[in-house]
């Protein structure tokens, strides 16, 4: 059985097998969002373009602040942040101790962020779709191999720590 950098235990050296690349995902629901907005919007955002721009400039902000925090501790802990490697350590300290998925919060925030301030209906729209398939495309996958990978390790982190907020 092997172990990881922090000593523990790990059954399962593959990887989460996640239906793609999260930021791609993200991508492709912004790009199809901001593109139908162009070719049919829905109506018209109300409200004042500096307060799009403030409320949708802030959560960009929060978010990029949320990932950039995900991303340290991954790289303190000297495992990959991309999901088509395998997990090297079980991250459960800093931002990982109060949200599971920092990274993906902060992918919605500046997505959602980015929607508020181009005023697209459309990409906000197409954010119950993106969510969907985060949940089950990326994140259930994930959690299922780090169940694999980390056992009782990550089974009691999972109960101590809230998937999102």
């Amino acid at each position: 059985m092997e172990t990881d950098p922090a000593g523990q235990h790990v059954t399962d050296t593959g990887t989460a097998g996640v239906i793609a690349r999260p930021p791609l995902l993200f991508l492709g629901a912004l790009l199809l969002g901001l593109g139908a907005d162009r070719l049919r919007p829905l109506f018209a955002v109300p409200g004042g373009d500096l307060i799009l721009w403030t409320v949708g400039g802030s959560l960009i902000l929060i978010g990029l602040a949320l990932a950039a925090a995900g991303i340290r501790n991954f790289s303190r802990a000297a495992t990959p942040v991309p999901t088509n490697k395998p997990t090297r350590a079980l991250v459960t300290t800093g931002i990982h101790g109060r949200t599971r998925n920092p990274i993906y919060l902060g992918m919605f925030l500046i997505y959602g962020g980015i929607g508020v301030a181009a005023q697209s209906t459309w990409v906000v729209v197409l954010a119950l779709p993106l969510a969907i398939l985060m949940r089950y495309g990326v994140v259930a996958r994930e959690e299922a191999y780090l169940a694999r990978r980390f056992g009782a390790a990550y089974l009691d982190y999972k109960r101590r720590v809230r998937r999102w907020l």
